[in-house]
Order: structure tokens, then sequence, then C-alpha cells
């Protein structure tokens, strides 16, 4: 297997079987897409990814009407994996992710819970280093970089990044973070996976539309697991599994979804009845929204968080 020495800012971060470059991406998750890589199960790849602006703000003055929207939402790909097939899944494990050193937040008009309060359109400019994010002389966070898209060819027709389904997609749930695995249901022969919309932070819900949108650098180790796989994405960390449930309006709907593709889990993977099912997400679970910015055209994202205990210590048996 060779080896890959990836440069960021001039210095060795990674070490990588493949290096794909930013300006290798698309703009939606389909079944014709072109790969432009092609990888073994097992392999590791550097991926550079723009922010979510594609490098259109640079400063305050850059808000969201002076921009192409339809340079928004990169994703960097799509990866061929060698042996995934549809009823397998594409575990993507999140080794590294690294920010660059500028990011934006914005305010749109329209979009967001206190769009009524605020001044829109505006933008902030986050300035990121050595793992502090500062939004402003008053306003320092710790960094904790994620990927809002990760995402697969879907069973049919075309899905733009922008948007969030069984494929995964603009999925914007802060635990795709370092030391995750997702899950990715395989819906095409090579699952075309494909990656971006890099944050240095966002919180939970992302109420305005845009977390510390940033570019930077991907480390990710791909496996397929046979004949495993759900009906929507699952994170997996240390301690936990999450399944997800998206709609596009309905948040009610999305917690649902999330909930029921927990339960069936349990109960077709580690033998639970449906009603201790119920009762064990009731007791020990965590309901949790990942997106949830409204009024917008995106969509609503709701996860289950499911503990690790020995009655079902990860999503799929035999793992």
């Amino acid at each position: 297997m060779s080896t890959l020495l990836g440069l960021i800012g001039g210095c060795v971060k990674y070490e990588a079987d493949h290096h794909i470059g930013k300006d290798q991406h698309v703009w939606a998750y389909s079944a014709n897409m072109e790969p432009v890589l092609k990888v073994k199960s097992g392999a590791t790849i550097h991926l550079e990814t723009w922010d979510c602006f594609t490098g259109q703000v640079q400063t305050e003055d850059d808000t969201v009407e002076k921009l192409d929207l339809a340079r928004v939402n990169s994703a960097t790909g799509p990866i061929y994996v060698e042996g995934a097939e549809p009823g397998d899944s594409l575990s993507v494990t999140l080794h590294r992710i690294d920010p660059g050193t500028q990011g934006a937040g914005m305010v749109i008009p329209e979009w967001g819970q206190l769009i009524h309060k605020a001044k829109a359109p505006a933008t902030r400019i986050f300035k990121v280093k050595d793992g502090i994010v500062h939004m402003n002389d008053r306003v320092s966070f710790p960094a904790v970089p994620m990927l809002g898209v990760i995402g697969v060819a879907p069973a049919e027709g075309e899905i733009a990044t922008f948007a969030a389904g069984r494929h995964g997609g603009n999925m914007d749930d802060h635990f795709n973070r370092v030391g995750s695995t997702v899950h990715m249901p395989v819906f095409q022969k090579g699952a075309l996976l494909a990656i971006g919309d890099m944050h240095a932070s966002m919180g939970d819900g992302e109420i305005s539309g845009t977390g510390v949108e940033i570019g930077g650098d991907v480390l990710i180790e791909v496996n397929v697991l046979k004949g495993k796989a759900a009906r929507w994405p699952i994170t997996e960390t240390a301690d936990s599994w999450y399944t997800h449930g998206t709609t596009d309006d309905d948040l009610n709907e999305a917690i649902k979804l999330a909930c029921e593709e927990a339960a069936q889990l349990l109960v077709e993977q580690w033998g639970f009845t449906w009603e201790d099912a119920f009762i064990f997400l009731s007791v020990a679970g965590d309901v949790g929204i990942a997106q949830a910015c409204h009024p917008c055209p995106g969509s609503i994202i709701a996860r289950m968080r499911v503990p690790k205990i020995a009655a079902c210590p990860r999503p799929f048996k035999g793992m």
C-alpha cells in the first residue's frame, strides 16, 4: 500500500493512501456521478474542502446577496469504494479535521428563528488559531471541527448537496467530528462518497443557517460493511450511536423517523421487543436536533442517541 504525505500550509500533516484536492468536487449527489478516485476498502484518504461559500466570503462586506448561490456547499469527491454495493454500509471514519485560519457566519434574510430580531443581511468573520475560534475581541470559544456534508449517491435522481436525506448529504450533525464513524447506507455500486461543508464550530440546530463556515483538510478511512445497512446514516462515537431522520419542514416527523430507526435496529440486530426498545430509548436515549434553521429552504434533521451498553454495543451485530 502506498503512502502519501499530505501537505497543508507547507507542513506535513497526514499520511494517507490517497489525496483529493478541493477543486475536485460536486454540487449534487446522483447515480451518474463520475468518480475522481477509486479506492479499496480500508483505504485512507486526505481530502481538501472548500468552505460552504467556495471562498466567496473574505470580509464582513461579503453578505449573502453578493454571493453566487449556485456555488454553495461543494462536496469533495466522488470516491468509488471497491466492493460497496446496495445493501451494504460504507463506514467513514473521521481521523482528522483541520480547519483553516478564517471562517464566516451569517444572518440571512428570512432565515432562522431570530430573524425577526436581527438586521439582515450580516456577515461576521471568525479567526481560528490554536484550537480557539475568535468572533471578536470579547467572544472566543473552543473550536470543535465537524463536517456538515457527508453523503453517497442516492437510490435515484439527483439531490443537491444543500439537502439531506437517506443518502446523507447536508446532515449538519456536529457529532460528525474527529473520532466518529459515519455508517452510510449504500445505494449505488461503489457508494460514490463526497464530503464537504466544514465548520470550525456549529451548534445544534444551526439556527441562523450557518456554523463557522471554513475550508480545511480532512483525513478519512473508508470500510465496507457487507450486508449491513440501515435506512438512514448512523453516526458512531466512542460511547454512543446516533440514528437520524430528515424531513423538509416537520420537526416532529423527523424525530419520529430517528426514533423508529433506532428502535428498528434494537429489534432487528439486538433482539429487543418493540415495547422494550420504546421504553429503553425513553429512559436511556436522547432525542437531539442537528438542523432546525427555519424558515429556511433546507432540511429538518433530528437524531436519537443510543448509549453503547452490553445489550447494544454498536449499530450492527457482528461488526
